[in-house]
């Protein structure tokens, strides 16, 4: 298996303004990387209705809804970093880390950032990152097995 996340898929900065901006962004960087289509995306916003998918610490992770299982061809993660708090439903967001995962694998995806995202301290040499590349160096043990 290839990896979930890799520098490619990490934007510093993002250019969306406002949740739906952020979730379009890092669903269609899912999709460019050829992880998942577009039906994806309108998936993403069906989850994003039935539950804010706002984590805490500055972080969002758009995913699918259970039933968009057949427009996910892979395991990957799209990370999106603003420069400017997001507002997502009152809560500020400075990450959206889009999730794709075949075959059950979002569980454990979503896990893994989870845990990275729990440590403030974590989180500020994310917030702190300038490049794609630095995001991908702190954020790679969500490749580890």
């Amino acid at each position: 298996m290839s990896d979930i996340l890799n520098p490619e898929m990490i934007r510093v900065p993002g250019t969306a303004r406002d949740r739906d901006g952020a979730i379009r962004e890092a669903g269609q960087i899912l999709v460019d990387a050829g992880a998942a289509t577009q039906g994806y995306i309108d998936a993403m916003f069906q989850r994003e209705e039935l539950v804010s998918t706002y984590m805490g610490n500055c972080l969002a992770i758009p995913h699918g809804t259970n039933e968009a299982t057949g427009h996910v061809f892979r395991s990957a993660l799209s990370v999106v970093k603003y420069e400017w708090p997001i507002d997502w439903d009152g809560n500020e967001v400075r990450f959206a880390v889009g999730v794709a995962g075949y075959e059950g694998g979002h569980l454990e995806v979503l896990s893994k950032i989870a845990i990275v995202f729990s440590r403030e301290r974590e989180v500020a040499k994310l917030i702190a990152a300038e490049s794609a590349e630095e995001l991908y160096r702190l954020l790679l043990s969500v490749n580890e097995d």
